[in-house]
């Protein structure tokens, strides 16, 4: 890589983290690249390029990893869902649906004993949402298999 290539990652690096600390905050393009000292556009290119998504899909993925938290410790839908960040339960619910396969209130209401048994390092890896569903298919079968 050349030096400008890693500057450039350690930019992305830098917008990614600030998504990750404050996904609960009304977040756009133009604070995120503002973040990454790019224009938007540029940023949205190079984001994706890196990390495999948009910028705003990263974001959604890390809301709904947080509700996920929040709605096995018993925590209502709608108020998972303005917790992390989101203003509308119907794309909240869609969104979360989408990726995890199930609704919210599905998620919430399913045992999560196996859970809580884990050490929490193992538990974020484990329940970290994914967006791609073959692949979640192949985790699956890939646990039953192990």
């Amino acid at each position: 890589m050349t030096p400008q290539e890693l500057a450039n990652l350690a930019h992305l690096r830098r917008a990614r983290d600030f998504i990750d600390r404050e996904y609960a905050r009304p977040l756009d393009v133009p604070t995120l690249a503002s973040q990454a000292l790019m224009s938007p556009a540029h940023f949205s290119r190079q984001f994706r390029a890196a990390y495999g998504e948009t910028p705003y899909a990263y974001l959604m993925t890390r809301r709904i990893e947080r509700a996920m938290a929040l709605l096995r410790e018993g925590m209502s839908v709608t108020d998972a869902c303005m917790t992390v960040g989101c203003t509308s339960l119907g794309s909240f619910s869609s969104r979360f649906t989408e990726i995890m396969g199930e609704t919210p209130t599905a998620y919430r209401q399913r045992e999560h004993d196996a859970v809580t048994a884990m050490p929490p390092c193992e538990a974020k890896v484990r329940t970290r949402p994914t967006r791609n569903k073959s692949s979640r298919i192949r985790e699956a079968a890939d646990d039953s298999a192990a």
